[in-house]
């Protein structure tokens, strides 16, 4: 037996040689040749100048000529995508439909404060750190990151014993102790679950392996298992989060902790059902994707990616586009907003060739050889390709693996008095009402929209301001928190096509439901905080379709349940899309948040390039760290 596998693994490996040779064989300009990080200059808090960069409105005088590529929105897979190509001297348009650039990163004013609107908090950005290494050499060292104190997260759980806290602590050896000394009886299952999340997570690197080879191949390894044979990750996307959990053993209490961070993938939603093809979805409310119904892969990646801490990017979120778009101008692109795409042009032979932007009443056509789009699988594929390239085989079987996620309902308070009056922490809080999430979660959804406020299973409560040490510079003597609850769609769907802003009273009392709710817990959780309130805001899953052009107020992408994490679904949603000269980036093509963004950016990018990025990365990494040993 261990001769065939043996014999098989050096089959695998000359075939893998040839096509890798066959794939990278392109002759682009290397956009990581050298290392450009320069110490941070300082924080610019000009409001004109941050406008001439974040709110550069669409006109057609503003088009560059002679275009390269055309990006569709301006998250960050699509600004990341963009700042690579233009390394490599390509002039690139990244077209927004809001009336500034960002996406998830930009933020917000209120009643004169600024709010996030969906950085709460980052890991692996400690020096040295690859990910770290990526964004620097990509915004050329200018974003600055603060590390939050430990503990960085602690979950509170509310029920018939009592209110209980978890503190989850920076660093292996902490966030283990953490945990045995919340559950002495259980050592042995905690060092079980940690072992596992090490060995499974350090694997992920197959899955950037099935999306770069050719689709026939990857398709043909996850059919007869055979990358999954070597990569634990894979085997752990086959297996849900609880049924990991459960074979530990664990107690129920001790399940539920360990499975604390599982909203951060409801909330930052990706793609997948459980059955692979589209018409056997059920449409009606789900329940997200609770421990039954996400992988142990996706979690384990998650929990190892905050075990060495926390960190927020000092000035607020901003800062991510303000110091990407740059590179993009210098080689005479552009980042235009208030320009929403209307479709994207195909040619005679069905390739991509440019795209049409809606200015007013009229359509402006925008041509150029390759087309990018940041704007998700659903906008893409079911809103902005003509009729007939919907119904091609490839486009409906990638619609088939995936659904939008569980939207969310966001409370945004505006406080009265500085980080240290208020006694704030830079400490999330996960507030739990059921040790059973999937059932809590079931019935959540079940619910009328009237009735669910009062059954919120879970809420995050953050606060950025305390978070970001430029606040008080800014904006001194008040302080902003953030309150984030799972939601369904449907609640809000019968008001879609009423006007942003203008809604019905019946829509009002809806949303002041769950305001009042989850204020209710916030002043719980922070009782001193009463009295300090100056003003509270809520924003429905109808908001952030609205400001975020996101599918059924799903901010963060498609759902991230077993079916769009299953290996197969992995291989086959890609930065290549079936129509040629499209490709795609940002968080539906690997995972969800900003890392998950920056690598479907890396994907895109190679794929157009022809380039290994993540060798040439790694070479010039490895180029820095002789360079200093030697001085």
């Amino acid at each position: 037996m261990w001769v065939s596998l043996l014999l098989l693994a050096a089959l695998l490996l000359v075939i893998l040689g040839k096509v890798y040779k066959g794939l990278f064989s392109g002759s682009s300009p290397n956009p990581f040749l050298e290392d450009v990080k320069r110490p941070p200059a300082p924080l610019v808090t000009d409001k004109e100048a941050r406008k001439k960069v974040l709110k550069q409105a669409f006109s057609v005088s503003r088009v560059p000529k002679n275009l390269d590529v055309v990006v569709i929105g301006s998250g960050f897979g699509g600004l990341a995508a963009a700042a690579i190509l233009a390394k490599t001297g390509k002039r690139v348009l990244v077209l927004e439909q809001h009336t500034k650039a960002g996406g998830c990163c930009h933020t917000f004013g209120k009643n004169g404060l600024e709010f996030d609107t969906g950085i709460h908090y980052i890991g692996r950005m400690q020096e040295g750190s690859f990910d770290r290494f990526i964004l620097d050499q990509i915004t050329e060292g200018q974003l600055d990151w603060a590390a939050l104190p430990s503990p960085f997260d602690i979950m509170v759980l509310e029920g018939p014993d009592g209110r209980k806290e978890f503190p989850m602590y920076a660093g292996m050896k902490a966030y283990i102790q953490g945990l045995k000394d919340k559950f002495p009886q259980e050592e042995a299952a905690i060092d079980k679950y940690m072992k596992l999340v090490k060995v499974v997570s350090r694997g992920a690197f197959y899955v950037i392996l099935l999306k770069i080879l050719p689709l026939p191949v990857a398709q043909l390894l996850t059919k007869y298992g055979l990358l999954t044979c070597f990569s634990p990750f894979l085997r752990a996307s086959t297996q849900s989060l609880a049924e990991v959990l459960q074979q530990l053993p664990a107690s129920p209490e001790l399940q539920a902790v360990l499975s604390y961070i599982f909203p951060t993938y409801v909330h930052t939603v990706l793609p997948g059902s459980m059955a692979v093809r589209r018409e056997i979805i059920p449409t009606g409310p789900r329940p997200g994707v609770t421990p039954s119904h996400t992988t142990f892969a996706m979690h384990a990646l998650l929990v190892n990616y905050y075990l060495k801490g926390a960190f927020y990017p000092r000035g607020g979120s901003s800062e991510i586009a303000f110091h990407t778009i740059p590179v993009i101008q210098r080689a005479g692109g552009a980042v235009l907003t208030r320009a929403p795409v209307h479709s994207i042009l195909l040619d005679s032979a069905g390739k991509a060739c440019g795209v049409t932007v809606k200015k007013g009443e009229d359509l402006v056509n925008i041509y150029c050889p390759i087309v990018i789009s940041s704007a998700g699988l659903f906008n893409t594929y079911e809103h902005l390709l003509p009729e007939q390239a919907r119904c091609l085989p490839g486009v409906k079987r990638q619609l088939g693996m995936v659904r939008p996620g569980l939207s969310i309902f966001s409370v945004f308070i505006c406080l009265r008095g500085t980080k240290k009056d208020l006694e704030l922490p830079t400490t999330n809080y996960y507030i739990y009402f059921d040790k059973d999430m999937d059932k809590a979660m079931e019935h959540y959804v079940s619910l009328p929209g009237d009735k669910a406020a009062a059954h919120m299973p879970l809420l995050f409560i953050s606060f950025s301001s305390a978070k970001d040490p430029t606040w008080e510079d800014r904006y001194p003597d008040r302080s902003t928190a953030v309150i984030l609850i799972p939601t369904s769609y449907e609640w809000f769907k019968e008001w879609r096509d009423e006007p942003q802003g203008k809604r019905s009273s019946a829509y009002e009392t809806l949303k002041s439901s769950f305001v009042e709710a989850a204020v209710s817990v916030f002043l719980k959780q922070f009782p001193h905080l009463e009295g300090k309130v100056d003003s509270v805001t809520g924003g429905s899953p109808l908001s952030t379709q609205f400001y975020l052009a996101a599918p059924q107020g799903a901010c963060y992408g498609a759902d991230h349940d077993r079916g769009r994490l299953h290996p197969g679904a992995m291989a086959s949603i890609r930065a290549q899309s079936p129509i040629p000269n499209l490709y795609l980036t940002g968080q539906d093509i690997l995972t969800c948040g900003l890392i998950g963004a920056l690598q479907g950016a890396l994907l895109c990018s190679s794929a157009i390039l022809k380039r290994n990025l993540y060798l040439d990365l790694w070479k010039l990494g490895s180029r820095i760290q002789a360079q200093k040993k030697k001085n």
